[in-house]
């Protein structure tokens, strides 16, 4: 009898210290799962502070601007400040010549170019094929600045300046990035299916259009998202080649009220006007992101898989 309590006693013990050493494990191992989620969480935070600052600013006036410490909440919250601002100059002939003229058309134009070209630099073999596409990939080591002035020169003598045709036209021979990311999500297609589309007589623009493209669809919406955001953030092309206010975009509309607080007699009231702009024109593209943010974030972990 006395074995048997001795025995059921170490028993009890030895389940007693696994259970401790499991629970001792658990706990080492959520430290760095909790050490990681709260640098994510601070990290986050960091990356949000400017753009709550750009919204609470927008709310204020110039009584809760221009004070130490800063107000974070702005007290009372000024609401027509959006519809002032918006009116200061013709930003509605700006988001129109932004979107229509301008993102649209260019979008569009990158989309259908940038991927007719991957489709033939990943699933036809042709003589070059592979020096070419490296020939390709060389262009994008060059830094836009140093093609400005040859592009200027060019679209001056084909009478292209001040219009939107030197940034919308080049987006129909496609982009070097965009090509090589749609290359890559091409070559994750199975070639089975294009060979069984030829045997019963697709041509390649037939397996493109009605195979390729619609299997591609989340990293055409990568493509779509990239460039679209390229467009609209775009600032350094319209202010070369529009040089007419009514061709102006929401970016140099921006710039100009910018640089208008720097101008005797304007700098009332025009940086929270400056900020409530700016945090309409951020809205739409935040709007897009999480519109297609499961698209975009299944394009962008596909476009690698396959060298």
């Amino acid at each position: 009898m006395g074995t048997t309590l001795m025995r059921g006693a170490v028993s009890a013990d030895r389940v007693f210290e696994k259970s401790w050493y499991r629970s001792t494990r658990g706990i080492r191992g959520l430290l760095p799962e909790l050490i990681k989620y709260c640098t994510l969480v601070f990290l986050a935070l960091t990356f949000l502070l400017p753009f709550y600052w750009m919204v609470s600013s927008a709310f204020k006036d110039d009584s809760q601007i221009y004070v130490v410490p800063p107000v974070w909440v702005p007290n009372p919250p000024h609401w027509n400040n959006f519809w002032d601002a918006w009116q200061v100059k013709d930003f509605n002939r700006m988001a129109y010549n932004t979107v229509i003229r301008y993102a649209v058309p260019a979008t569009l134009g990158t989309m259908l170019s940038s991927s007719l070209v991957a489709y033939g630099f990943s699933r036809i073999k042709w003589r070059g094929r592979d020096m070419l596409f490296a020939v390709m990939l060389a262009t994008m080591m060059i830094p836009f600045q140093v093609r400005l002035v040859p592009l200027f020169v060019i679209f001056k003598e084909l009478g292209w300046i001040n219009s939107y045709k030197p940034m919308v036209v080049p987006a129909f021979f496609g982009n070097p990035f965009f090509i090589f990311m749609l290359r890559q999500f091409f070559r994750t297609i199975p070639t089975e299916i294009s060979d069984a589309a030829k045997m019963d007589g697709a041509g390649e623009l037939n397996i493109f259009f009605r195979i390729i493209l619609p299997l591609s669809k989340p990293a055409l919406m990568v493509v779509a998202l990239f460039s679209l955001l390229g467009c609209w953030n775009d600032y350094l092309g319209p202010l070369i080649y529009t040089n007419k206010e009514p061709d102006w975009t929401l970016a140099l509309g921006i710039n100009a009220m910018r640089s208008a607080m720097y101008e005797t007699g304007f700098k009332i009231m025009l940086y929270p006007y400056l900020m409530a702009v700016s945090t309409i024109v951020t809205v739409p593209i935040l709007i897009a992101f999480f519109i297609a943010q499961r698209t975009f974030i299944e394009g962008i972990s596909l476009t690698g898989l396959k060298g």
